[in-house]
C-alpha cells in the first residue's frame, strides 16, 4: 500500500526528474514558541520556572546515538518542522526541517536548516531522502509516530540529542505573521517567486533590501528556492532574515497586547509540539530579559554534494543530497552539544 501511494506520488515516466513538492520553510516558528510563552506568567512561580531549575536533567526523544550525555541546564535542541500536509491529506512531507539550540544562560540561539533532500537512514527501509521519513511513518504509523520517527532520523544524522519538536504548516505560518501585524524583511538579494502557493503571486519579483510584508508574502517568499543563488542555502538565507523579522516585531511593545490572543489561538499555526505550557513559559522567562535578534540568533550551514543514488524507499534513483560529514561534525560539535562536559 506504502510503495503504491509512493510510486503515484513520485515516479513517472521515462525515468524524468519529478517536479518538485511545494516546500515549506518554516524556521520562524521558534520566535513564536519562544515569545508567546510570556503570557500566563503570574500563575506560577519564578523559582519553579527559571530556566536553570526547569531545564535540567532532560530527556531526548530518540536514542541510539544520544542516549548517554549529561545535559548543561538551561541548555536544549529543538527540531521544528514544517510540512506541506493539507486538511484531508492522510500524510505529508516534511519540508523544513530546522535544528536550534537554545542556551538560555548566555542568551544564544544557533540554527541548522536540514534540507529536505538530505540523504538518511530510515530504519526498517534504509536509504532515502529526509523529506520521505515522515510521509512513510505517517502512512504506516500514524500522525505523532510520523514526527517522532522524523526527529530521530535526524537526531541520528547529526549526533545529538533532541529534547522538543515543534510542528507547523503554511497556513500557521501565515496566521502567525498577519496575527503580529506583519513584518519587515531585509532580503539580500532579489527574489522571485517561481512556484508560489497562489497562482496569482507566481512571477511577482522583490528586490534586495527591506520590504514590509504580510503573512502571505512572507510565507511564498520562505517557500522560494529556483530563483534564488544557491537554491536552497539562499532559502536558508531568507529563514534567516525573516525569523529576526518576527523576532523584531514580536519584542516590540506595541505587541505585548496581543501576546494573550496570539497564546489563546496557537493552535491554528502549532500543529503539534511536545514542549508544555511550562517549558514554553520558561523559555519566555529566560528570554524576555536580554532578547537581541541581530547579535543573538545565528544561522548555520552545513554544504552538501548533490547526486543521483538509490533510494531504498522508492525503489529506484532520486536526487539527493550527501552532507558533508567534516563539516556536519565540526558545526554539531561547536554549536549544538548539549554534553555538560564540552
Amino acid at each position: 500500500m506504502i510503495q503504491k501511494q509512493l510510486d503515484m506520488k513520485y515516479r513517472k515516466p521515462n525515468k524524468k526528474p519529478k517536479k518538485s513538492h511545494r516546500r515549506l520553510r518554516y524556521t520562524l516558528l521558534i520566535l513564536a514558541i519562544l515569545l508567546l510563552s510570556l503570557t500566563g506568567f503570574g500563575a506560577y512561580a519564578y523559582q519553579r520556572l527559571n530556566p536553570q531549575n526547569h531545564f535540567q536533567n532532560l530527556k531526548a526523544i530518540s536514542g541510539n546515538t544520544t542516549s548517554d550525555y549529561q545535559a548543561r541546564a538551561g541548555v536544549f535542541n529543538v527540531l521544528l518542522i514544517g510540512t506541506d500536509a493539507r486538511k484531508g491529506d492522510p500524510a505529508g512531507h516534511t519540508d523544513s526541517m530546522v535544528l536550534i539550540n537554545a542556551d538560555l544562560n548566555k542568551h544564544t540561539y544557533n540554527v541548522l536548516s536540514i534540507p529536505r533532500d538530505a540523504r538518511v537512514y530510515l530504519e526498517g527501509y534504509g536509504y532515502t531522502k529526509m523529506t520521505s521519513v515522515q510521509y512513510v511513518s505517517q502512512l504506516k504509523h500514524g500522525s505523532r509516530t510520523g514526527i517522532v520517527d522524523t526527529v530521530k532520523t535526524i537526531s541520528n544524522l547529526t549526533g545529538v540529542p533532541i529534547n522538543f519538536y515543534a510542528e507547523t504548516n503554511y497556513w500557521g505560518l501565515q496566521y502567525m505573521v498577519d496575527a503580529i501585524g506583519g513584518i519587515s524583511m531585509k532580503l539580500p538579494f532579489d527574489v522571485t517567486l517561481t512556484h508560489p502557493w497562489y497562482p496569482e503571486d507566481k512571477g511577482l519579483t522583490f528586490k534586495a533590501g527591506t520590504h514590509s510584508l504580510n503573512g502571505k508574502m512572507v510565507t511564498e517568499i520562505v517557500h522560494e528556492r529556483y530563483s534564488l543563488p544557491g537554491t536552497d542555502y539562499g532559502r536558508q538565507q531568507l529563514q534567516e532574515e525573516a525569523l529576526i523579522g518576527i523576532a523584531k516585531k514580536i519584542v516590540q511593545p506595541s505587541n505585548v497586547t496581543k501576546y494573550p490572543a496570539l497564546s489563546n489561538s496557537l493552535s491554528k499555526f502549532l500543529i503539534a509540539t511536545n514542549m508544555s505550557q511550562e517549558d514554553m513559559i520558561s523559555i519566555g522567562l529566560g528570554v524576555k530579559s536580554d532578547f537581541h535578534p541581530n547579535q543573538q540568533i545565528h544561522y548555520r550551514q552545513v554544504k552538501g554534494a548533490n547526486g543521483t543514488m538509490y533510494d531504498d524507499v522508492l525503489q529506484s534513483y532520486n536526487d539527493e543530497v550527501v552532507l558533508d560529514p567534516g563539516q556536519l561534525q565540526s558545526v554539531i560539535q561547536k554549536y549544538f552539544s548539549l554534553d555538560a562536559s564540552n
